[in-house]
């Protein structure tokens, strides 16, 4: 099953990079949570959750939120894919221009939780102290 976990998420993530709304909802189950921390500086600048609940919530959040804060030139480093059963850890650096035009670059760690070959709980975290210096910088 690790195997089967782990190329899911890579083909989540090529569906993420689309922002295609119906190609993002099919890697997700209806009940699907996305976490990050409280106050992270996406949420903050989009006035948005930092606990988004529902296939409909996240995948509109990836193609339709993401976009107006990371406005172009995103890039995404991958360091790492490690799977075990249904579980997904993912490492990444992702850099892009911000809406503001400032350069963004921060590294990530997603813990994907899969169920009947669905995204069912991402947990994700970042240096939300760097994000915010980013993102709201003058």
């Amino acid at each position: 099953m690790s195997e089967t976990s782990k190329t899911i998420v890579q083909h989540a993530w090529k569906a993420f990079a689309s922002h295609d709304f119906d190609r993002i909802a099919a890697f997700f189950t209806a009940d699907a949570e996305w976490l990050a921390q409280a106050d992270n500086a996406t949420a903050v600048f989009l006035n948005g959750p930092s606990h988004m609940v529902g296939r409909d919530c996240i995948a509109d959040f990836i193609a339709n939120g993401f976009p107006k804060l990371f406005a172009k030139d995103v890039s995404i480093v991958f360091r790492g894919f490690y799977a075990d059963g249904d579980r997904v850890t993912v490492e990444e650096t992702m850099t892009a221009t911000l809406a503001n035009g400032n350069a963004y670059e921060n590294d990530y760690c997603f813990v994907f939780e899969l169920r009947d070959g669905l995204i069912h709980r991402v947990r994700e975290y970042m240096d939300t102290a760097r994000g915010h210096r980013m993102v709201f910088a003058g």
